[in-house]
């Protein structure tokens, strides 16, 4: 599978998809769960409600962040696939990272549902045959397609993850 066509996706995802090394998407997706969970299961609990500046998100909302994005990406991605050609909205994710309240949980807490959200997502990402994984929809006013948002929410974990190792 090529790498995304960059004239398909809007600019701004372009920083993530350049973070994504090689062009297997399923290849992708399993190495950089695995480097992340990698990452954070070496983090002692005390440290996870870490904030590296005063209005910044914990290490816990960080992860709520990337949970909450993958499963946003996932479900366009999925709408997309199934030919639903239902414009999808964009999210606010300093609102979703405000209302998920997830400095009241457990970084074990946050693991276990971040592992069971990574894998749903390489499934129904090694589900899409060819022709699905070329599907194009609408999402925050912009035109995009399923194997982008595969690669996209790959290099979305990936900053997050740099953000992690240079700040927290």
């Amino acid at each position: 599978m090529p790498r995304p066509d960059l004239t398909r996706v809007p600019s701004y995802y372009h920083r993530y998809i350049a973070q994504v090394q090689g062009d297997d998407l399923s290849q992708a997706l399993r190495r950089h769960h695995s480097e992340l969970l990698t990452y954070l299961e070496t983090l002692p609990e005390q440290r996870w409600a870490y904030r590296y500046a005063e209005s910044k998100w914990s290490i816990k909302e960080l992860v709520q962040h990337i949970i909450d994005a993958e499963r946003i990406f996932a479900y366009r991605a999925l709408t997309f696939a199934r030919k639903d050609t239902t414009p999808l909205p964009g999210f606010e994710e300093n609102d979703y990272a405000a209302a998920s309240e997830a400095d009241r949980r457990t970084g074990a807490d946050l693991l276990k549902e971040l592992k069971a959200v990574q894998e749903s997502s390489t499934l129904l990402f090694e589900s899409f045959t060819p022709e699905q994984l070329e599907a194009n929809g609408t999402a925050n006013g912009n035109p995009v397609y399923v194997s982008a948002i595969g690669f996209i929410l790959v290099g979305h974990s990936l900053h997050h993850l740099s953000i992690l190792k240079e700040r927290y």
